[in-house]
């Protein structure tokens, strides 16, 4: 490992339900990114990089603890009703462990975890979403424990608290570790909730790059599936939400090189989940539908790394890795001396970052994720999805039918499916804490209330909020 002379600063730029496909190719996708575009440029772009699981809370928890959610006991969004609980307590999250190695962390935007009003996980600076999202106009938000509503356009609003802190920290000469959490692109998408200088940019788009597809069987009756005009208004708000994010990233980016201090500043930058904006015939994440779905288009999410003069830029890396895998990574790249919980699922892949490719001949190379009862194993060829107690289960053949179209699970593939379901279940035995196994909480999508499972004195809250 290359040892650094400093310490770098870290700013982890996490998006709000921003599907991989839309980075992917901005020659031929018709969102504009022109930022982000520049930041894969000077980085890596991870092109096989996937949540934990395909919904905000627990995605988001795994990314500071390392854990699934089947350790963290995060199995869903957390509902309204959580004021008084610390979801993450009892789990060590990475900037703790930053903070105890002299960094000063901040957040600025979405956290929804539980307790907005307090400080926690060693966050020096607290400006949160009082919620998990809502209104971009006079959002919600926590300043220095107070609640209050801030005028203004939230994405801006964010930046605008991200710049100070990135000011006063260079001021103090402390290396720093700042999460921009935007709640962008994030419903809602109606064109009153969106500046019109983004708007305008997708008055005549045609919006080709979206699949244009029935409604899936399963997509909720109580979510959205827009079609004709209101279609067209859905994604226009959506890319538009994108389009104001990346000119706000651009803003960061802006402050870091006025101090000078861009080549010494890692910046990361990710999605807390997939998203479907018409994707199989669905609007929605992974609780876009009933059974929650696992397709790629839920759980596959963008990663760009960077940081000029030190991470080897290149245009993509093909390894399959998760956000599982983050907290080892930065800890390793930075040389923090700590030694992780052996039970954390993920390994370092801070070698990709120092110019190696992490080499998968003679190594089967996968990746799990799991949403309460449903849980997925996938490599580069198959993707098998369990769904407990009765299924129905899914299995795709990613390298002749990479859109999963066609489930095989019913035809003559018994014995890949018997192979992928026993190293499925071997894995989560390994690493699931029976006291908060999702595979055994009744979860719906429609939201988490309280702790989970057996620490909760048995209090499964998910049963209460489930559809009649």
């Amino acid at each position: 490992m290359i040892k650094k002379a400093k310490k770098p600063n870290i700013i982890f730029i996490l998006a709000d339900d921003l599907g991989n496909w839309a980075l992917q190719d901005p020659t031929k996708e018709e969102i504009i990114t022109p930022n982000l575009n520049e930041l894969a440029k000077s980085g890596i772009n991870f092109n096989n990089f996937f949540c934990t699981s395909p919904v905000c809370s627990p995605a988001r928890a795994s990314i500071l603890t390392g854990k699934i959610p089947s350790q963290h006991g995060v199995h869903d969004w957390i509902r309204e009703g959580n004021e008084d609980l610390k979801y993450l307590k009892e789990h060590k999250a990475y900037t703790e462990i930053l903070s105890e190695a002299g960094y000063r962390c901040g957040i600025s935007g979405k956290w929804h975890l539980g307790d907005s009003f307090s400080k926690q996980k060693d966050f020096d600076h607290w400006f949160v979403h009082q919620k998990g999202g809502g209104p971009y106009y006079n959002a919600p938000m926590v300043k220095n424990g107070k609640a209050e509503n801030k005028e203004g356009y939230i994405t801006d609003v964010i930046t605008d608290d991200a710049l100070k802190f990135i000011e006063n920290e260079y001021q103090s000469g402390q290396p720093f570790c700042l999460n921009i959490n935007y709640t962008a692109p994030h419903s809602p998408w109606d064109h009153d909730q969106h500046p019109d200088e983004y708007l305008k940019l997708y008055q005549d788009c045609s919006f080709d790059s979206i699949p244009k597809l029935s409604r899936h069987k399963w997509q909720r009756d109580d979510v959205e599936y827009p079609i004709g005009a209101r279609r067209k208004e859905v994604l226009s708000g959506y890319f538009a939400a994108v389009t104001a994010m990346d000119y706000n990233i651009g803003r960061v980016f802006d402050k870091l090189k006025e101090l000078n201090i861009r080549e010494n500043t890692i910046i990361i930058f990710s999605s807390d989940n997939g998203m479907n904006m018409g994707h199989h015939g669905i609007f929605g994440k992974g609780n876009g539908t009933f059974p929650q779905n696992m397709y790629d288009s839920s759980v596959k999410v963008p990663m760009i790394i960077s940081m000029p003069g030190s991470i080897t830029a290149r245009k993509k890396s093909n390894n399959i890795l998760s956000h599982y895998d983050f907290m080892p990574t930065i800890l390793d790249y930075l040389n923090i001396d700590y030694q992780l919980d052996e039970n954390l699922p993920g390994k370092s892949f801070a070698s990709i970052l120092e110019g190696e490719e992490i080499s998968e001949e003679n190594k089967e190379i996968v990746v799990f994720d799991e949403y309460g009862p449903v849980r997925m194993i996938r490599n580069k060829k198959w993707k098998y999805i369990h769904r407990y107690p009765y299924g129905p289960n899914e299995l795709y053949d990613l390298k002749n039918d990479p859109g999963e179209i066609n489930n095989l699970i019913n035809e003559d593939y018994e014995e890949i499916v018997s192979e992928m379901k026993d190293k499925l279940e071997k894995w989560f035995v390994k690493y699931a804490d029976p006291e908060v196994d999702g595979s055994r909480e009744a979860v719906y999508g429609r939201g988490q209330k309280n702790l989970a499972g057996v620490k909760a004195k048995g209090e499964r809250y998910f049963k209460h909020i489930a559809p009649e």
